[in-house]
């Protein structure tokens, strides 16, 4: 969805309120001090496992900003992950709107290869990890996309030990 499109304004994010993240995802895009773009943008559009239109709408814009930045962050990978999690497994969230489907899937398209070039000289265990997720989710492996995203590294070692595997 275009940032001059008037939907923007009526869509819901993770609090089931309206949330128009363009201000922030343009903030963003013009880069300088971004962690508390982040932080709004990780509490509104994502919010103890809700997601809304406003999220989805928003994924092509973080994918495409961040292949302009050039540079890895992990903040897109574990967000956009964190999005498609709650949209697969989030029982009261929305549908894909039909209209934002093809951005929203190219824009996964575009991540995975993203991450598997940057992969290539990542070394923050944060980024590696979010990277994996987006990786697995794109390429179907959504249950290794979710323990990527959404478990610490401590949490999946207690799970290998609870199987006996560790």
């Amino acid at each position: 969805m275009e940032f001059d499109d008037p939907r923007w304004s009526g869509l819901l994010g993770g609090y089931r309120v309206p949330y128009d993240p363009r201000k922030a995802l343009l903030a963003l895009e013009r880069g300088g001090e971004t962690d508390g773009i982040w932080e709004e943008l990780w509490n509104e559009l994502h919010h103890q496992g809700d997601v809304g239109e406003a999220s989805y709408a928003a994924v092509p814009h973080l994918v495409r900003i961040h292949a302009a930045r050039g540079q890895a962050n992990w903040n897109t990978y574990a967000l956009v992950a964190t999005i498609e999690d709650a949209r697969r497994n989030g029982r009261r969230n929305p549908e894909l709107p039909p209209d934002l489907r093809n951005a929203y899937e190219a824009a996964w398209g575009d991540l995975v290869g993203i991450g598997l070039r940057e992969m290539e000289t990542a070394q923050d265990p944060t980024l590696i990890v979010s990277i994996i997720g987006v990786i697995a989710y794109g390429k179907g492996q959504a249950t290794l996309g979710r323990l990527a995203v959404a478990f610490t590294d401590d949490e999946r070692l207690d799970m290998l030990r609870a199987a006996e595997w560790a």
